[in-house]
């Protein structure tokens, strides 16, 4: 917080330093000019809470006169507003900046400069309603920057307005269509909550290339899923598991599950049997078992039956033989059905087989 303050102090006196006084529309009279001058120096100096003090006596005791006075009088609220600013006030010195807006006769350009910056301060106060709409209200008329823009997207997240902070969110990208993290991360969640699932998950998948963050990964493949893109989140995740961001047995088991949910069996199946040959995952009967169902599904007849058959020999159960006959007497594989008949007619061997 502290931070954001000090940099809208500086811009407030980067103003005052970078306008000649002496040339303003209406003209200053000399005194003026240089006791803003000297209370520029001295806020430069840290005397902040005394150059706020000393600003706003001139400025109240302008109230009412000439258009230069009218003029001086903003100028000095202005710099009070940096003081209030510089001693971490950002709402006492929005208050200032509203005020030096309403002062008669203030030119447009000196007006939208002072409207953005009480917006700034505003947010920084935490005052979101009033700082949205005077943002907003400034990029109305302004293309603004791309950080305008992204101040604003976070603030009206903050309101819970994701309608217009999706808005928002398509504006800045026009501006600089290229994220960072955060900004992605936050267009990303405004454009979900927003009901815009599919532009979310374009966002998020174009910056995934660039991300060796697996959190990256793993939320746009649960998006993909949520969408009921179920192949979409198994290509996402075999990307990221190729990339070697996604790794381990965790990682390795969410990919089989999600080919088998998103329709490609088969590569669940070759996952399955190389991290079974490597070790990464135990070779045991539930893990055969997976993998006898992943090349059925994907109709590997041959792969399909042998698998199976390494299960019902694992297991000694009928089931298992049953269920190997069926598929074998389905896919024309007599020898296989011969085979599994056989032993469920002959319990002695089926147990057999079974040790």
């Amino acid at each position: 917080m502290r931070h954001t303050l000090l940099s809208v102090s500086a811009l407030l006196l980067c103003w005052l330093v970078g306008v000649s006084l002496a040339q303003a529309a209406p003209p200053l009279k000399a005194s003026f000019i240089d006791d803003l001058q000297q209370l520029e120096a001295a806020l430069q100096e840290g005397e902040a809470a005394a150059v706020e003090a000393r600003a706003l006596a001139q400025a109240r005791r302008l109230a009412g006169g000439n258009a230069g006075d009218r003029w001086a009088r903003a100028l000095y609220l202005q710099l009070a507003a940096g003081a209030a600013s510089r001693q971490d006030e950002p709402a006492r010195a929005a208050e200032l900046l509203a005020e030096a807006r309403g002062v008669e006769g203030i030119e447009a350009e000196h007006h939208d400069r002072w409207l953005r910056d009480e917006a700034r301060l505003r947010l920084a106060a935490g005052d979101r309603e009033r700082g949205s709409e005077l943002l907003a209200g400034w990029l109305g008329r302004h293309a603004g920057e791309p950080r305008d823009h992204w101040q604003l997207v976070r603030s009206l997240a903050q309101l819970e307005r994701w309608e217009e902070a999706a808005e928002r969110v398509q504006q800045a990208r026009k501006l600089a269509p290229q994220l960072d993290d955060r900004q992605r991360a936050l267009a990303g969640a405004v454009l979900r909550r927003a009901g815009r699932g599919k532009a979310a998950l374009s966002l998020l998948g174009a910056g995934l290339t660039e991300s060796r963050d697996p959190a990256h990964w793993r939320e746009a493949a649960a998006l993909a899923q949520r969408l009921g893109e179920a192949g979409g989140a198994a290509a996402i995740w075999e990307a990221g598991w190729r990339a070697g961001v996604l790794s381990g047995e965790e990682d390795l088991r969410r990919l089989i599950e999600l080919h088998l949910a998103g329709g490609t069996p088969a590569r669940a199946a070759e996952h399955l049997e190389a991290a079974l040959a490597s070790d990464e995952l135990m070779d045991n009967e539930a893990n055969r078992r997976l993998l006898a169902q992943a090349w059925e599904r994907a109709r590997d007849r041959g792969r399909a039956l042998k698998a199976w058959r390494d299960v019902a020999q694992r297991s000694g159960k009928a089931d298992d033989w049953s269920r190997l006959d069926r598929l074998a007497n389905a896919w024309g594989r007599d020898e296989a059905a011969e085979e599994s008949l056989r032993l469920l007619l002959h319990p002695v061997d089926l147990a057999h087989k079974g040790r």
